[in-house]
């Protein structure tokens, strides 16, 4: 065996011979002149049931929209939202919370057929509820909110201001709980840094990444108390994944020039113990999928330029892990691209991407 083909499987970029079982398939494309579908997220809490939000942009103004299915994505209708849409949670098939881009909190009691404000959070960016009632919001300017009955009335913990960080630079973006009472908050603090032109115009003269604060809260109560921590890391914490076995993913995503766009951990929430378990320059990591059985998926864009996070779509491409250490890349159809991509797993056999290019694709076995 070949010294290359032994490193390969250390750095979790082995690739196998044969492409996994299963294709992606488009299932719906908003394709209408003069107007964009964007959608920033999709939620699937029953195989049949689906949800993606985002807005829709007609000249310069964005406008709310989102799509629903309720045959398991063999057909789509228009969504009516309040506000462009954030970020969706659904606690079971037809209660869910809706996270406006305004910081608005919605709350629907029939999969999307009524949203009813409940409160504003500015700078809000995700929700997460462990029952009807107790819930926790996340946001900018380190905001970490908690409510009792569910989503009416909200108060910050005071466990997100620990850190010494600067409010005004430190976000929390992420949310997840492996069952009702393990999970985990995490985020970052970094001063924006000044640039006298967009990136996509001077590639080349991108400034270097620098190591952020990087902070993580975790819970083993259900949330009665918060263990914190922080390190200095390279990139950012943009999305983890727990699995009730004790199995965990988060995603690190780069914005400034890196050897990488982004890199994937795998960790043990019994035992803390972590590793790296992919990362390749021509794949800008955006969402990850762990079900609580089965394979581990990965979402990417592949670059289409020198920029790893382009205004200009890349090809959407998508990995599977049977071990959470070796990926291989699964077949995709050819029309899809985006900047980011956005995954929804019910469970183990029915999962679902979607693209900020309003592209929803279902992984079907043929």
């Amino acid at each position: 065996m070949s010294a290359l083909r032994l490193l390969l499987p250390l750095l979790g970029l082995f690739v196998a011979s044969a492409a996994p079982p299963g294709r992606w398939r488009l299932q719906y494309f908003y394709d209408a002149d003069n107007s964009r579908l964007a959608i920033a997220d999709l939620n699937f809490p029953t195989p049949q049931l689906g949800m993606a939000v985002g807005y829709l942009l007609k000249g310069d103004k964005p406008h709310p929209a989102g799509v629903v299915t309720r045959d398991g994505g063999r057909s789509w209708a228009p969504l009516a939202l309040p506000r462009p849409g954030a970020s969706l949670f659904f606690l079971d098939q037809s209660l869910g919370w809706l996270v406006s881009s305004d910081g608005g909190i919605w709350k629907t009691t029939e999969f999307g057929r009524d949203w009813k404000l409940l409160a504003r959070l500015p700078g809000a960016m995700r929700v997460h509820f462990v029952d009807r009632n107790r819930g926790w919001a996340v946001g900018a300017r380190k905001s970490i909110w908690e409510s009792g009955d569910g989503g009416k009335q909200w108060r910050r913990l005071p466990v997100a201001d620990q850190s010494k960080t600067t409010r005004d630079f430190t976000t929390y973006a992420c949310i997840a709980f492996a069952n009702s009472t393990t999970g985990l908050i995490a985020g970052w603090s970094k001063r924006p840094r000044f640039r006298r032109w967009p990136d996509w115009m001077l590639p080349e003269s991108r400034p270097r990444e620098l190591p952020s604060v990087s902070l993580l809260l975790d819970t083993h109560d259900g949330g009665a108390h918060w263990h914190v921590s922080e390190a200095s890391l390279f990139g950012r914490v943009t999305q983890a994944r727990l699995a009730p076995d004790g199995r965990g993913l988060n995603l690190i995503e780069f914005w400034d020039a890196f050897d990488w766009p982004a890199e994937v951990f795998r960790f043990d929430w019994h035992t803390g113990e972590t590793a790296r378990v992919f990362r390749q320059k021509d794949r800008a990591v955006t969402d990850l999928a762990l079900p609580s059985q089965g394979p581990a998926y990965l979402a990417a864009i592949e670059p289409p330029g020198l920029l790893p996070r382009s205004p200009i779509p890349g090809k959407l491409k998508m990995l599977r892990s049977d071990d959470l250490t070796h990926w291989q890349e699964m077949e995709v159809d050819y029309r899809a691209v985006g900047r980011r991509a956005i995954l929804a797993a019910p469970d183990a056999a029915n999962l679902w991407v979607a693209t900020d290019t309003g592209m929803i694709l279902k992984l079907v076995q043929e």
